[in-house]
């Protein structure tokens, strides 16, 4: 068993995208329609056949009340790793990326907070080698 396909509900697909494209630095694996919406999906250019990550319409209230409940309570829904937190913070800071917390130590390396601009707190982490 392995991991192919996580999803993050966006309140907006083409404002994610952009985000996620232009700002993240992924790259579009899939993009067609699905009725109202768009089945769509990017990777990471550093593992173009690994983990999809589904860029999901918030068109559910169930969905709606889920992501505006941990947004509101700081916590994030998914985690991105970096090789280097510090400059990572400082490109994305440049780009006008809103961090709730910068670059902290926590266990085993360091983490930042960030808004994606669709709904949802994102966490960028370095793991200290050998840590």
């Amino acid at each position: 068993m392995r991991i192919e396909l996580t999803s993050i509900h966006v309140d907006d697909q083409d404002k994610a995208l952009a985000f996620y494209t232009e700002v993240l630095g992924f790259v579009v694996s899939e993009n067609f329609p699905v009725g109202d919406f768009k089945y769509l999906t990017v990777v990471s250019p550093e593992a173009p056949d690994g983990a999809e990550l589904l860029l999901e319409p918030n068109d559910n209230a169930a969905a709606q009340a889920y992501q505006k409940a941990i947004y509101e309570q700081g916590i994030p829904h998914a985690a991105f790793l970096v090789d280097d937190i510090q400059a990572e913070y400082e490109r994305l800071e440049g780009l006008g990326v809103v961090f709730s917390i910068k670059p902290i130590d926590a266990a085993g390396g360091s983490q930042a907070i960030f808004d994606d601009t669709c709904g949802n707190r994102i966490m960028i982490y370095e793991v200290i080698k050998g840590g």
